[in-house]
């Protein structure tokens, strides 16, 4: 009954959003703006696209054994966004055991819009990881078994083809360790109605496995976007002893808005 009263609450949500998605495309029609917005992200990798001042993102994911993880991002200056970010566990479906995690936050600051050369930079915090490990008997019990992405620099430029954008950059995402990780994205979108993603992430160390992520995702309006994707491509070996890796299917849902 639960399942069944949360399923109607977010259908409901979404065509709400869905209506107000239209409303503000016919609005902005009107005047003549180009209402389709940079995108802040890919599947996991982070571009150096920021929301504007006033400007705020919804997002939901599902993933794995039932997760949902939600995030709301918010244009609090002119050139900085603030988030955060919860996952819980095993919310969809009927498991009774929902676990959920600790929130945590995301910051960007783009500081340069970029030139004929050179690309647009940002540099931001993104402390969400992935795969919460509850389990004591595993080496990494309390801990995300992919690690957030921590302090990250990046850059994003047209390629090439015209809506064809390359993003790559690097990260630390653990103090302790001061590793240095690398990334690297892109994304193409055809006539602002789908743009098809590919990244490479976690680079650099064997010790951390890379992960390879491709998807789409779909304008439904300029507003509200639907991404499909597949994260671990081709993925291989173990998290833990006993716990493997393989790839994920993920639906994500976004919403863009302004104050």
């Amino acid at each position: 009954m639960k399942t069944s009263r949360l399923s109607v609450a977010l259908i409901c949500a979404f065509l709400a959003l869905g209506q107000a998605a239209y409303a503000a495309k016919d609005q902005a029609k009107d005047k003549g703006e180009n209402v389709v917005l940079p995108d802040v992200e890919l599947v996991d990798v982070p571009t150096a696209g920021i929301l504007d001042y006033y400007g705020f993102q919804f997002k939901t994911r599902a993933y794995s054994a039932g997760g949902v993880l939600t995030g709301l991002n918010f244009g609090v200056l002119e050139r900085l966004n603030l988030g955060a970010s919860m996952a819980v566990d095993r919310l969809i479906g009927s498991e009774t055991h929902i676990k959920m995690r600790r929130p945590e936050i995301q910051v960007k600051f783009r500081f340069y819009d970029g030139g004929y050369y050179l690309p647009s930079a940002a540099l931001g915090y993104d402390g969400q990881g992935y795969y919460y490990q509850s389990n004591h008997d595993y080496v990494d019990y309390g801990k995300y078994l992919e690690r957030a992405r921590g302090l990250y620099l990046v850059g994003s430029k047209e390629i090439g083809l015209p809506s064809f954008v390359l993003h790559g950059g690097f990260n630390v995402s653990d103090f302790d360790e001061n590793l240095l990780f690398g990334f690297l994205g892109a994304n193409y979108t055809l006539e602002d109605k789908v743009a098809f993603m590919l990244e490479f992430d976690n680079l650099f160390h064997g010790g951390y496995p890379s992960r390879t992520n491709a998807g789409a995702r779909l304008y439904i309006t300029p507003y509200l976007q639907l991404d499909m994707a597949v994260r671990e491509l081709g993925a291989h070996g173990d998290f833990n002893p006993g716990m493997k890796r393989r790839g994920e299917r993920i639906v994500q849902l976004r919403y863009n808005a302004n104050f």
